[in-house]
């Protein structure tokens, strides 16, 4: 009997198999993505005392487009990281969440670089 794979339980292991293994402290903390169907969330995250210290989606203000496609992760990886350097944190660790390092989630990552986010 073929049975089909549930993608959001896969995607859900892959993470906490990559999060075994990455943790945010104050110096280095984690970039972490989430995509949903409809919008992107962008959070940086101090594992160690369990703070968002910065965030940002597709449904901020400062974001023209309001969907989770590739116009709107460069959109977003741009603010968070002009919003990251704000506080002071200019080196994070990358945290794709558990989805594949392709099209929205690359995009995403490579704004953020550009913005001058180091990881």
């Amino acid at each position: 009997m073929i049975t089909k794979t549930n993608r959001k339980m896969e995607r859900a292991r892959r993470h906490a198999r990559v999060r075994r293994k990455i943790s945010g402290t104050a110096e280095r903390p984690r970039l972490c993505v989430y995509r949903s169907n409809t919008n992107l969330y962008v959070q940086v995250i101090d594992d160690v005392a369990g703070n968002t210290l910065v965030s940002a989606s597709t449904l901020d203000k400062e974001v023209k487009t309001k969907y989770a496609n590739k116009e709107a992760a460069k959109e977003v990886g741009a603010l968070i990281a002009k919003r990251a350097l704000e506080k002071n944190i200019k080196d994070v660790v990358f945290d794709r969440g558990g989805y594949i390092y392709h099209g929205v989630v690359k995009e995403l990552a490579e704004a953020a670089r550009n913005g001058g986010l180091n990881f």
